[in-house]
């Protein structure tokens, strides 16, 4: 069992910057890459950002330069700075953690609006 907990999303202006965090409890082990992921109203998930164990990070064309993924693997939590949020930001955002042996695991989501 994986649990997934989400936390850091809220309101803000366009302009504004907030910071999710996502911390895996249960079996971690086999855990080796943590995403994030967002569903705006009407469209489909989208991969936002993702970094493996080692480090490396992939981003979003829509967010690279504005949102920074980061890990601390000893608390097995990734986190998301998103900065210069723009309207198209606004969605729920879910966190990702691939487990080799349960597959994909989902958080609960956590809503980020953009809105003046």
């Amino acid at each position: 069992q994986v649990q997934i907990v989400e936390s850091g999303g809220g309101l803000v202006q366009p302009g504004g910057s907030l910071r999710l965090s996502c911390t895996a409890s249960g079996s971690i082990v086999g855990i080796y890459t943590m995403g994030w992921f967002r569903q705006a109203p009407g469209k489909q998930r989208e991969l936002v950002a993702r970094i493996s164990s080692a480090g490396s990070t992939h981003y979003a064309d829509s967010v690279k330069g504005r949102f920074t993924i980061s890990r601390d693997n000893a608390k097995n939590t990734v986190y998301l700075q998103m900065n210069r949020l723009k309207l198209e930001d606004t969605a729920v955002y879910y966190c990702n953690v691939p487990h080799i042996i349960l597959g994909d695991v989902w958080g609960q989501g956590t809503q980020v609006t953009v809105s003046s």
